[in-house]
């Protein structure tokens, strides 16, 4: 069966190369672009795709859905519209697949719990990268024995926002094996505020963000006399790609709403 997919976000920089992977890829489809602004009615009026990508753009996702009825929604769009274009596909019958971070607590609780009375598959993924995935799962496999940890994730200047979902997923699944505890000197005190960044059940995270850098991550576990250093870099977005699809892929075959990609692969 191939599967039909939409794609909101493709003219930015993730949304392009996940255009050019859809169209490329056999058992995929891509039939429709959301966009929030008026940019032509195909991907072609774009100029940012050759002029045989004649995909439809639609400013509205329930007339998407009437016109093109997608199975998959890829949302590589911005932490202010992800939520609610996440919600709106479930409810439309449409499974997401969602790159774009920034969802609150709250949000992925309601998402979740739609997604399993509906019956309905959906799966939200901080980073793509498979490389950065597996950082994730061996830094919660070192944290059982070297609790004492500090994340620094480093990005472009133009990402929105700090921490990265990432380095959230990561200090989430690093808590699953480390009892909550303060580090440093009891007594510690900045002087510039900020200086010990932020503060997850007593880790701390750091966001730097410069021109030049892409998505790079390392997560620093101390011990007596030693340093454990697990990083991972993204040199370009097509280091995204591969979890891509096999996120629309694996999409189809869930009924719940799975958070992170260390969850669909062995």
């Amino acid at each position: 069966m191939t599967i039909r997919v939409a794609i909101a976000g493709a003219r930015g920089k993730m949304g392009q190369e996940a255009v050019h992977t859809i169209m490329k890829n056999t058992g995929m489809e891509l039939v429709s672009i959301l966009d929030y602004k008026e940019i032509g009615e195909t991907l072609a009026d774009t100029n940012l795709f050759p002029q045989n990508f004649t995909v439809p753009i639609f400013l509205d996702l329930k007339e998407l859905h009437e016109k093109t009825k997608p199975d998959v929604l890829v949302d590589l769009t911005s932490p202010e519209s992800v939520y609610q274009h996440t919600r709106d596909a479930l409810g439309l019958g449409i499974r997401p697949v969602v790159g774009t971070t920034g969802f609150s607590d709250e949000e992925l609780k309601e998402l979740t719990a739609y997604a399993k009375e509906h019956r309905i598959g959906c799966i939200i993924a901080p980073n793509f990268a498979i490389g950065a995935v597996l950082m994730m799962k061996f830094a919660e496999q070192a944290a059982k024995y070297l609790p004492d940890i500090e994340i620094i994730e480093l990005h472009h200047d133009q990402k929105l926002d700090a921490p990265s979902g990432t380095a959230m997923k990561t200090a989430n699944m690093i808590s699953k094996q480390r009892e909550p505890h303060m580090q440093g000197h009891p007594k510690e005190k900045e002087t510039l505020e900020g200086a010990r960044g932020a503060n997850y059940d007593g880790m701390r995270i750091h966001s730097v963000r410069l021109p030049g850098l892409l998505a790079h991550q390392q997560v620093l576990l101390g011990g007596e006399g030693q340093l454990l250093t697990i990083r991972h870099d993204s040199f370009n977005r097509g280091s995204f790609m591969s979890g891509v699809t096999l996120s629309v892929t694996k999409v189809m075959e869930i009924d719940n709403l799975v958070y992170g990609l260390e969850n669909i692969i062995d």
